[in-house]
C-alpha cells in the first residue's frame, strides 16, 4: 500500500534554469583516495537500509553509483567520470542543510518573529533537510526544526538521492513551499526501463523502478517556489503570503516550456552510453544519461564552503568542489546571457551607444533567491586613458558606486554617473520600504530582472512573476519593434562629452552577486551564533563579483563641432547618410582633395580613395568615418551609416 503525504495542490508553480553545461570536465582523484576506494572495494556489502527509516543516506548508494575503481562504469567514450555520487557530493543540493548563510537567515527570521520559530524552521527544512522533515512528519511530528536537523543524519544529507528519486509523480509540479509527495513503499524512481534491481533491492531494501516523471520539470517545482507569511513590523502574521520566488512559472512564461525542461540543462544529458553501477562488467550502458552536476550560478558560496568544509561537517574532496565550481563559472558566463555593444553616433558634446542584454536562460535573469544581482558597468575613457565617463563601478566593499540608499530605480536612458542598472527583486514591507526580511515582504518594489525569451504580460501566471517597477512601462523592456517576448533589455547610453574631442576607447560588462552587501546588511545589524559563524566565513570570502559578459570597442573621431571645423566644411555634404551601399561627396569646386580615408569604429583604415572619387560604395553594414583632408591640411570628419 503507498502512503503519500500531501498538503493540497495550490496554483503556484515552480520551475528552474534552463542552461547548457560543459559534460567533458574530467572527475580527479588522489592517489590516496583512490588507495581508499580500493579498500572498500574488499569489503563486504553494507546491510539493507534499516527498514523503519523512510529514506536512505546518500552514502548508502555511493557503493554503486560512486566511483567504480575498475574505471568500467561511470566512464565516457573519451575517458571522463561521470559519475553521479561525486558530482552530487559538490552540489549545492548535497549542502543544503550545511549551508551557513541559510542557517544564519533562518535564525534571522526567527529572531524577528520568535513566536513562529517551529513554524519557520518547519518550512525553511522542507527544502533544505526534505528527508529529515519529512521522516518527522510522515511519523506524526508538528514540527521539524532545526534542533531536530542537527541531530538527524539524514536531514544533513540535503536534498540526498531519495529527496529526488522518491518523488510521486502525484501532484507534480502543482505544489510549491516544500510541499511534497512522497513514496513511502522503499521505491526509487529512475529514468531508465528495466532497471538492474537485484543489488539495490539486496543490499538496501530499495525496488528500483522506470518512471518517467523523474525527467519532468515539476519535480523541482515543489521547493524553488516559495510563498512567505506576510507580517507586519511588529512582528503580526496579517494572513496572507508573498510570492518570494517563483522560478518555475517564469520558466512556464517563457519559449523553453515546450523546448527543455529543468533536467535538460541542470542534469546535462549525455547521448552516449553509460554504464551505471559499479562492480558489474557485465551491465550494458544506458542512454541518455543525466550527469548530476546541478549547479546554477552561485560560485560565492561554493567557495565559501569548499573553504570552511570541515567546520561545516561537509565530506565532498576538495578537486570535487573545484569542478563544480568550475562547471558553475561555465553555466553563469557561457550559457546566461549575450551583451552586444552598438555605436549610435556623437554631437559635439554627446555620445550615444546602445547596450542590448538578451537572457539564453528559460527563466528570469537573475532568477531564485530574492538577493541575486547582475550591475551594468560602463566606462569610456579618452586617448589618454583617462575617465571620461564611469556608471556602475564597484567599491572596495563590492557595493556599486552611487547606487541610491534604498535601491536604484530601473534606467532606459542613462547620462549621469549617478545612474547604474541593477537588474534585480527588491522586496517591499508593509509600509512600502525595501526590506530583506522574507516573513515581512508585501510587495514587489523592483523587479526589472530580465524575461526570459517568449515571456509575456498576457500568459495566465504573469500575476505571479510580473515585471515591477519602472521596467513595466520601458518600450524597450523585453520588446522588439513593438512585440512582446524578445528576452532582452536594450538600455541607451548618453555619454557627455564635456568639450573633449577625440579618440575614446568603451567598455561594457555586466556582473553578477549572489549575496550583495545591501542584502547582506539588514542580516548582518542582528547577532545569532548562526549570524556570527557565517559573518566570520563571509568577511573571509571572496566576495568580488562575478564577471558574466563584457564588449570593447574603440572610436577614433568624437566630439568634432562644427565651429571648429573649416570653412568649406559649412558648403560640402556627404549623402544619402544612412545608405545602403552608395553615398556621395559634394565638395566646394576651390577644395583641393589631398586624401579621402574610410575608418571603421575601431580606428582601423578600411579603404583609401582616389582623391577625385565623389561617389562611394560601402557593402557591408556599420558605422564608418570618412576622413576628409585637403592639401592646406585641414580635414573634415563625417560619420556614415550603411543600414
Amino acid at each position: 500500500m503507498k502512503f503519500y503525504i500531501s498538503f493540497g495542490i495550490l496554483a503556484f508553480i515552480l520551475g528552474v534554469s534552463i542552461f547548457s553545461v560543459d559534460n567533458e570536465t574530467t572527475s580527479f582523484h588522489t592517489d590516496a583516495e583512490r588507495a581508499h576506494f580500493k579498500t572498500m572495494a574488499m569489503m563486504p556489502p553494507p546491510p539493507p537500509v534499516d527498514s523503519n527509516l523512510i529514506f536512505p543516506k546518500s552514502t548508502a548508494c555511493e557503493g554503486c553509483h560512486g566511483f567504480d575503481e575498475n574505471e568500467f562504469a561511470y566512464i565516457t567514450a573519451a575517458g571522463d567520470e561521470v559519475n553521479v555520487f561525486d558530482d552530487w557530493q559538490s552540489s549545492m543540493m548535497a549542502n543544503s542543510a550545511k549551508d551557513p548563510f541559510w542557517r544564519a537567515k533562518v535564525s534571522h527570521e526567527t529572531l524577528l518573529h520568535p513566536a513562529e520559530k517551529d513554524e519557520i524552521e518547519t518550512k525553511c527544512t522542507s527544502c533544505h533537510a526534505p528527508q529529515g522533515h519529512y521522516t518527522a512528519i510522515l511519523r506524526g511530528e508538528p514540527h521539524y526544526t532545526m534542533q531536530d536537523l542537527l541531530l538527524d543524519t539524514i536531514g544533513l544529507d540535503g536534498v540526498g538521492c531519495g529527496g529526488c528519486h522518491m518523488m510521486s509523480a502525484e501532484g507534480l509540479g502543482d505544489l510549491n513551499s516544500g510541499l511534497i509527495n512522497y513514496d513511502t513503499t522503499r521505491t526509487i524512481f529512475g529514468p531508465f526501463a528495466g532497471p538492474f534491481a537485484g543489488p539495490m533491492e539486496e543490499f538496501l531494501g530499495y525496488t528500483p523502478v522506470y518512471a518517467p516523471h523523474v525527467q519532468d520539470a515539476g519535480m523541482c517545482a515543489s521547493c524553488h517556489s516559495l510563498l512567505t507569511e506576510t507580517h507586519d513590523l511588529e512582528g503580526n502574521n496579517l494572513g496572507t503570503k508573498f510570492v518570494e520566488q517563483a522560478t518555475y512559472q517564469e520558466w512556464q512564461n517563457s519559449f523553453y516550456e515546450e523546448e527543455q525542461t529543468c533536467q535538460d540543462c541542470h542534469i546535462p544529458q549525455l547521448e552516449e552510453e553509460i554504464v551505471i553501477s559499479s562492480g558489474y562488467s557485465f551491465l550494458e550502458g544506458r542512454s541518455p544519461f543525466g550527469r548530476h552536476d546541478l549547479v546554477g550560478a552561485n560560485t560565492l558560496m561554493l567557495d565559501l564552503m569548499r573553504v570552511n568544509k570541515d567546520a561545516l561537517g561537509i565530506e565532498a574532496s576538495t578537486q570535487d568542489y573545484i569542478q563544480t565550481i568550475e562547471k558553475t563559472f561555465d553555466m553563469l558566463q557561457q550559457q546566461s546571457l549575450d551583451l552586444t555593444l552598438d555605436y549610435r553616433g556623437d554631437t559635439a558634446d554627446s555620445l550615444f551607444f546602445a547596450l542590448e542584454l538578451k537572457n539564453k536562460a528559460g527563466h528570469k535573469f537573475p532568477s531564485g533567491y530574492p538577493s541575486r544581482r547582475a550591475t551594468v558597468e560602463f566606462v569610456v575613457l579618452d586617448a589618454a586613458g583617462d575617465t571620461l565617463f564611469q556608471s556602475g563601478v564597484h567599491e572596495p566593499d563590492f557595493e556599486v558606486k552611487g547606487r541610491d540608499a534604498d535601491y536604484e530605480e530601473h534606467y532606459d536612458i542613462i547620462n549621469s554617473e549617478e545612474q547604474v542598472q541593477i537588474y534585480e527583486f527588491v522586496i517591499g514591507d508593509v509600509n512600502g520600504d525595501p526590506t530583506t526580511v522574507l516573513e515581512r515582504g508585501a510587495i514587489n518594489l523592483k523587479d526589472n530582472r530580465i524575461a526570459p525569451l517568449g515571456f509575456t504580460t498576457s500568459h495566465a501566471v504573469y500575476d505571479t512573476v510580473r515585471i515591477s517597477g519602472r521596467a513595466e512601462i520601458d518600450p524597450n523592456f523585453n520588446i522588439t519593434d513593438g512585440a512582446e517576448g524578445s528576452g532582452t533589455d536594450s538600455l541607451f547610453y548618453h555619454i557627455p562629452l564635456n568639450g573633449y574631442s577625440g579618440a575614446v576607447s568603451v567598455s561594457a560588462k555586466v556582473w553578477y552577486q549572489s549575496l550583495p552587501p545591501a542584502w547582506m546588511k539588514e542580516m548582518f545589524d542582528e547577532s545569532t551564533p548562526e549570524i556570527e559563524t557565517f559573518r566570520t566565513m563571509f568577511d573571509a570570502a571572496d566576495r568580488s563579483p562575478v564577471l558574466v559578459q563584457s564588449q570593447q570597442t574603440e572610436i577614433p573621431f568624437v566630439g568634432v563641432s562644427t565651429t571648429e571645423e573649416p570653412a568649406f566644411a559649412r558648403n560640402m555634404r556627404v549623402y544619402p547618410n544612412p545608405m545602403s551601399s552608395v553615398f556621395n561627396l559634394d565638395l566646394p569646386e576651390d577644395v583641393q582633395v589631398k586624401s579621402l580615408v574610410l575608418y571603421d569604429v575601431r580606428g582601423e583604415i578600411m579603404r583609401c580613395f582616389s582623391e577625385n572619387e565623389r561617389i562611394f560604395e560601402i557593402g557591408v553594414k556599420g558605422v564608418y568615418f570618412l576622413k576628409i583632408e585637403t592639401t592646406g591640411g585641414e580635414f573634415v570628419v563625417r560619420r556614415v551609416v550603411v543600414e
